[in-house]
């Protein structure tokens, strides 16, 4: 299995780098899980369905060796940890390579989500894309704790 969390933008906050970075070295290896990040395109003369179709595009090519595509949007399925961590189990057992997609501050263009596999949401609230990153990495990690176990997930 391989697990890559694809994103649009470079900058953020060093709290949230840190949270993203405690998560991720807590995964295990067989997860081979990577976070992608990918410069944001100029503004600069361009409206924001040009941005998002840019961000697009470059989220679609990033993910062109997965198998599973999922894209994070706020019409997107609201799973619950238990969903994701059953994904992640099936995920394992077929030896998938998904890749999870959080777009730049406009969203991710209608192209980009109508060639994913499924749609996900990380919340009914407006989350900053910088915050989704870390709760998308923090679930990944819950839902690995549920499946072997640990104690990171009470029940």
């Amino acid at each position: 299995m391989k697990i890559s969390l694809i994103v649009i933008g470079k900058k953020m906050p060093d709290w949230l780098k840190d949270g993203i970075t405690h998560y991720v070295k807590q995964m295990p290896p067989s997860m081979n899980f990577s976070l992608v990040a990918i410069d944001a395109p100029k503004r600069k003369g361009r409206n924001i369905d040009q941005i998002k179709k840019i961000e697009g595009d470059l989220l679609t090519a990033a993910s062109m060796d997965s198998n599973i595509v999922i894209a994070f949007d706020e019409k997107g399925i609201q799973n619950t940890t238990k969903d994701i961590a059953n994904n992640l189990h099936n995920w394992q057992q077929n030896g998938d390579k998904v890749s999870l997609l959080i777009g730049g501050a406009d969203g991710l263009s209608s192209e980009c989500k109508s060639s994913a596999n499924q749609l996900w949401g990380l919340s009914n609230l407006t989350l900053p894309h910088s915050i989704a990153r870390l709760l998308a990495v923090e679930q990944i990690y819950r839902a690995n704790s549920i499946l072997i176990n640990h104690p990171y997930h009470r029940q």
